[in-house]
């Protein structure tokens, strides 16, 4: 294959207006940490076989919430021949710094974007190993039907942190409610926009908390992810007055990553935990606790390599 048939997905789609600038991550505000996977690791891998389980290759892994689909992931890995153990933090930039301390071998709680800008701010070279999980985002209101509805003057709650700032200034300019400025680059500000004829007002929110603010009525509409919401509340995609195409080509900056550093890169576990994560068990895990609402998608290792380096020269 020649190298420009092979030419990243993400590199092309980062080369237009759109996909260039549209990023966002999980943020949280306390620090903390939680082992998680405990009971699923407690699974025997066949009664009597304590050999065989002195053989699994242990992985201690970063992520920033504990979850069955952890689970599920923990018990397949075993049969893979791994002993995951998932390590939960509530500041999302622990899983990074835990790393390069070498407190873990992989973490797998960032896409693309958030790695570039912690690698640059904080000279670490933190590297893709595969892509995991792309969930959609969107615009979403409890008091209005269409985006035409919003009136001059409304208040648009946003999260605060830089990467989804920037990731709900492209959502609102696609829903024709702001434009924001062709050469604002990859983490546009709210001087990089450029019109606002509505005179919407953006409240910028801790991320874990803009769900809260979807039944504020001070508050027109938000933006957020839609696996965010409290499941109580029974909100999905279709609710969405603005919505990302996670399936798309456009959203491959999104797709969460598994990395580590790099001199673990040539660690004979990953393969192994790139077929756990592709594994159907883990997909359905997914889709039951994301609602639907997440998927677990595949793009070539050298592409996610790519764009981090090209963002990272941004």
């Amino acid at each position: 294959m020649t190298n420009e048939s092979s030419r990243s997905e993400i590199d092309a789609h980062l080369a237009q207006r759109g996909s260039r600038r549209r990023l966002g991550i999980i943020a949280a505000v306390t620090a903390g940490v939680v082992v998680a996977g405990a009971a699923a690791a407690a699974v025997a891998v066949q009664a009597g076989s304590q050999a065989a389980a002195d053989d699994l290759i242990p992985l201690r892994i970063g992520d920033t919430s504990q979850s069955d689909f952890q689970d599920t992931i923990v018990e397949v890995g075993r049969e893979n021949g791994l002993d995951i153990e998932f390590v939960n933090f509530d500041d999302p930039y622990l899983p990074n710094t835990a790393l390069v301390a070498g407190e873990l071998d992989a973490n797998v709680f960032q896409h693309v974007a958030w790695l570039s800008q912690f690698n640059r701010e904080n000279g670490a070279e933190i590297t893709p190993l595969f892509s995991t999980v792309v969930t959609a985002w969107g615009l979403f209101s409890e008091d209005h039907a269409t985006v035409d509805e919003i009136v001059d003057g409304a208040r648009i709650a946003v999260p605060d942190d830089p990467s989804n700032f920037s990731r709900s200034l492209f959502i609102l300019e696609a829903a024709g409610l702001i434009e924001v400025a062709d050469d604002a680059g990859v983490f546009p500000g709210e001087e990089d926009i450029i019109a606002n004829d509505r005179g919407l007002e953006l409240v910028r929110i801790a991320h874990e908390s803009v769900q809260t603010a979807y039944a504020d009525p001070s508050i027109a509409a938000v933006v957020i992810a839609v696996d965010d919401f409290d499941p109580a509340l029974a909100i999905t995609s279709e609710d969405a007055l603005q919505l990302e195409d996670s399936s798309a080509t456009s959203s491959s900056p999104y797709v969460l990553i598994a990395a580590t550093t790099p001199d673990h890169l040539d660690d004979p576990a990953w393969p192994l935990l790139e077929q756990t994560y592709r594994d159907a068990r883990v997909e359905a895990a997914l889709e039951e606790e994301k609602r639907g609402e997440a998927s677990i998608v595949e793009l070539p290792v050298d592409d996610l390599r790519a764009a981090l380096a090209e963002l990272s020269a941004q």
